[in-house]
């Protein structure tokens, strides 16, 4: 046999399977189901539904209420900024659902009642409350004024107490309707550098707990759910007050705005958990503190500073939005993702697994029978 006859009929080598191949390959593999599964729906269960996004204009919240449009649903997205719920309504339509805008401050309890009123008055009653406003400050605790702590816990935390207060005086005489808090991995295992959002997310999971069990005590056919999120590529890295000496940045690993997006709307469509938490880094934090904490701490205390910072300076002076938006007059939209868009995945298999369970056994299942393949077809050649 000549060499070229003998190259034509070697046997092909076993392909090896690459851990982060292998990793991509699964989470491709889930949202495929997943998307196979949810078109098995005729019709949306969102569509027609009246849903509240608060801190719709960027990010999350802006990814959240385009999510909730392209099920169909009426979408009232409220935040403080112009120019950022205007672009925020444009694609709530675009996406296939209704939109309406109403700015408000969310640390202000009466201007929330407020915006409630205009849309149970406009849209009709309220279906879905999601709480995702937020502000923050990136400093060391004595580098924080007492009056910028209060404006990051009268936004993040009060303004989540303001909405859900808001949502419930609607939704528990009717005995229908979900409340899902936008957490945060923060809100369990904290970072050094931002005590006064890790503080407030710490008190919006006890909050949550606590009107939990109030409802269930009621027999309350009334949902609150929280959404536990990863650190993810949104805007607020260009527009938070920071006084490090170098830029802000998320912790790896980062994700799409979009990741939590669908599982916000998850999780307004499957209320019953108490917790939804997107990303295994979420769940590897969460699993950490409550088991080796003290490791944790020692951890985060070594790594948080230069995890936190990019290698760019600051630049001194920077605009924020603590106080006022920057996409109000005179400013500009600012859209849902930030710019660390490169590294940040826009799937999570894990997510994907953890919403549908029995996915995850077909998965399993699959990657048993093709780990078998492999093995077969390795010792044949």
């Amino acid at each position: 046999m000549t060499s070229a006859r003998r190259a034509r009929h070697a046997p092909h080598p076993a392909p090896v399977l690459r851990p982060r191949r292998a990793g991509l390959a699964l989470g491709t593999f889930l949202e495929g189901l997943v998307v196979i599964h949810e078109r098995g729906r005729v019709r949306s269960p969102m569509a027609g539904r009246t849903v509240v996004v608060t801190g719709a204009s960027a990010g999350v919240g802006r990814a959240v209420a385009r999510a909730f449009g392209a099920q169909g649903a009426s979408v009232a997205l409220l935040a403080r900024g112009r120019h950022g719920l205007e672009a925020a309504a444009a694609e709530v339509e675009r996406a296939g659902g209704h939109a309406l805008v109403v700015p408000v401050d969310m640390a202000l309890p009466s201007r929330v009642e407020e915006a409630a009123e205009r849309v149970e008055k406009v849209l009709g009653p309220i279906d879905v409350w999601v709480n995702s406003a937020f502000t923050s400050v990136f400093a060391r605790f004595p580098d924080v004024t007492p009056d910028e702590y209060a404006r990051v816990t009268s936004v993040t935390y009060l303004g989540c107490v303001n909405g859900t207060r808001a949502a419930l005086r609607r939704m528990r005489p009717r005995d229908s309707g979900v409340v899902v808090q936008v957490g945060s991995a923060l809100g369990e295992a904290s970072v050094p550098l931002q005590a006064a959002y890790c503080g407030a997310k710490h008190a919006i999971n006890g909050f949550t707990a606590a009107v939990r069990m109030e409802l269930r005590h009621e027999r309350s056919d009334v949902a609150v759910t929280v959404v536990q999120l990863p650190a993810v590529n949104t805007p607020q890295f260009s527009w938070v007050l920071s006084r490090l000496p170098r830029r802000p940045r998320p912790v790896a690993p980062v994700y799409q705005p979009e990741v939590a997006a669908r599982a916000v709307v998850y999780a307004a469509r499957h209320p019953r958990r108490a917790e939804y938490r997107v990303g295994a880094s979420t769940a590897g934090t969460v699993l950490a503190h409550r088991f080796a904490p003290a490791l944790l701490d020692r951890y985060l205390a070594r790594t948080g500073y230069d995890a936190q910072q990019t290698d760019e300076r600051a630049r001194p002076a920077a605009p924020h939005n603590l106080w006022e938006p920057l996409d109000g007059p005179g400013g500009r939209d600012y859209g849902a993702d930030g710019s660390f868009s490169e590294e940040a995945a826009g799937r999570s298999p894990y997510t994907a697994a953890a919403r549908h369970p029995l996915l995850l056994s077909a998965a399993a299942g699959a990657a048993l029978v093709t780990a078998r393949a492999l093995r077969t077809r390795a010792a044949r050649t």
